[in-house]
Formats: C-alpha cells, structure tokens, sequence
C-alpha cells in the first residue's frame, strides 16, 4: 500500500513563508506525477502545482513567481516552497501522487495525502 504523508504546515504571517513536504512511502518502483492541490474554505480543491519525474512542471496562474515545486525522485517526496504567502493563500494543502507504479505487481495507482492546513493571518 502506498501512502503520502504531508509535513511543513501551519500558522504564517502575510509575506512570510513555508516549506511543504510529502513523501510518499510502500513498494514504490516510480511515480510519474507529484504535486499539491489546495481546498480554501468554502471552495473546490485546486491545482497549486505538479511535477513530473521528468522535470517538467505545471503551475496555477495565481502562484506562478511566489511558489516554487521541486522533487526528488529518489526518496519520492515532492516539496512546495511558498513565499510572499497572502491570506487567500489559506487553505488545506493535498499532496497527489499520479502513476504511482508499484515495484511487486507492475500497478499503477493515483494516492492523495490526508492534507495540511496552511494558514495565513495575522
């Protein structure tokens, strides 16, 4: 079983910053897409960003220039780094793993973490 765990959370001040990470852990062989979503209050889950084993990235119009996605394919963690965070930043944060193929039976599974609460305030 896979599973994604999220770290790097909490309580900021507006124009601070933070550093999220997820690792995912289990029989992992590879996974192709990593990346974070976000779901502020009241409203839909969105892309914030996503990375490919590749190299390539994709990010929302809106953190383009404020956040920063990296990865590292070999401990299979993805880290979302957040500057010049604003209140509307505020939002619980999912880690999502895409094709996620499992080395044992050659499967191949989409996994989302259990979220972390970003807040924004001051």
């Amino acid at each position: 079983q896979v599973q994604l765990v999220e770290s790097g959370g909490g309580l900021v001040q507006p124009g601070g910053s933070l550093r999220l990470s997820c690792a995912a852990s289990g029989d992992i062989f590879s996974i192709h897409t990593m990346g974070w979503y976000r779901q502020p209050p009241g409203k839909q889950r969105e892309l914030v960003a996503a990375a490919t084993s590749g190299g390539s990235t994709n990010y929302a119009e809106s953190m383009k220039g404020r956040f920063t996605i990296s990865r590292d394919n070999f401990k299979n963690t993805v880290y979302l780094q957040m500057n010049s965070l604003k209140p509307e930043d505020t939002a619980v944060y999912y880690c999502n793993a895409v094709g996620v193929r499992i080395r044992q039976t050659g499967r191949q599974y989409n996994v989302w973490g259990p979220g972390t609460q970003v807040t924004v305030s001051s």
